[in-house]
C-alpha cells in the first residue's frame, strides 16, 4: 500500500482503480509506464542519470499526440504483470515481447518492432553466409534469446561453428572487443542492441550483420484487458507517427541504417 501511495505522489496525481484507465489518464494527463530501466537500447540509465532509449522516445510521441506526460517507473521485471493488475503502473512498455503465454495475461497494442538474432561480423572476415562461419569462432551472451535460438536449431548455424561451441560472454560489450580484436569471428545476439552498437562505431560499415531462419519477436506495448480504449489511443499513435515519418526517424536514431 505505501509503495502504492508513494508511486501515485510520483506519478503527481491520486489515482483510482478502473477498468478503463483512458479517462483518468486524459484528465490527469498523465500515463505511467513501468520499464526495466537497464535494457539497452529500449530504455537505460544515461551516464547522467537520465532516462534514454528507443521505448521512452516513442512512449513520448505518441502520448505528445494527446497532450498526455510519461511517468516513467522502474519495476523488478519479474512483477511486471503483477504491477499491471494492481495499477501501480499503466503499461509496460520496455521491449516487452509478444508470447501467447504473456497474452493470456495482458491486451497488446498492435506489434511497432520486431526482434531479430543476427549474426554480427566483420567485413574484412569475409563472413557472407551462416555456413561461412565454418570453423571459426562465434561468440554469445550466457543465458541470452540467442544461445537459446543457437541451441533450439543448431542445424542453422551453431553446426558449422568452431568446436559446435560458441564462447561465453557476460555481456555483448566484451563479446564485441573480442569481435574487433580479431579473436572471435562473430557475434550471435539480438538485432536492436546490434544495431545500436554498430551505430555507435566510428566506422558502422565495417561491420556486416546476417540473419537465418530463426523465430523473430515482436515488441508491443502491454496493458490491462480491460483497457480498449487505451489500446485504441496507442495504435493510432503508432500510424500517425509512421505516417508523418517520426517512427522512422527514431529507428534511424537508434538503430542506424540495416545495411546488409
Amino acid at each position: 500500500m505505501l509503495a502504492g501511495l508513494a508511486l501515485f505522489a510520483t506519478a503527481g496525481c491520486a489515482r483510482t482503480k478502473a477498468a478503463n484507465s483512458w479517462p483518468r489518464i486524459q484528465q490527469d494527463k498523465t500515463v505511467v509506464v513501468g520499464l526495466d530501466d537497464s535494457f539497452v537500447p529500449m530504455g537505460f540509465r544515461a551516464k547522467s542519470g537520465k532516462l534514454e532509449g528507443f521505448d521512452i522516445d516513442l512512449a513520448k510521441a505518441v502520448f505528445k499526440l494527446y497532450g498526455v506526460k510519461v511517468s516513467f517507473q522502474p519495476i523488478e521485471w519479474s512483477m511486471k504483470e503483477t504491477e499491471l493488475k494492481n495499477q501501480t503502473i499503466d503499461l509496460i512498455w520496455n521491449g516487452y515481447s509478444v508470447t501467447p503465454e504473456r497474452a493470456k495475461q495482458v491486451r497488446f497494442s498492435d506489434d511497432y518492432l520486431v526482434n531479430h538474432q543476427l549474426l554480427v561480423t566483420k567485413r574484412k572476415d569475409n563472413v557472407t553466409s551462416f555456413a561461412a562461419m565454418k570453423g571459426k569462432t562465434l561468440g554469445v551472451q550466457t543465458g541470452s534469446s540467442g544461445a537459446a535460438a543457437l541451441d533450439a536449431k543448431p542445424k542453422l548455424l551453431k553446426q558449422y561453428i568452431a568446436k559446435q561451441n560458441p564462447v561465453l560472454y557476460d555481456t555483448f560489450t566484451d563479446a564485441f572487443l573480442d569481435l574487433n580484436a580479431g579473436r572471435i569471428q562473430g557475434i550471435f545476439m539480438d538485432e536492436v542492441y546490434a544495431r545500436y552498437y554498430i551505430a555507435h562505431q566510428p566506422d558502422p560499415s565495417s561491420y556486416r550483420v546476417l540473419t537465418g531462419d530463426f523465430d523473430a519477436e515482436d515488441f508491443a506495448v502491454g496493458m490491462r484487458k480491460s483497457d480498449t480504449e487505451l489500446q485504441q489511443k496507442i495504435n493510432a499513435g503508432f500510424k500517425t507517427l509512421t505516417k508523418n515519418g517520426t517512427m522512422a526517424k527514431l529507428k534511424h536514431k537508434w538503430f542506424g541504417n540495416a545495411a546488409d
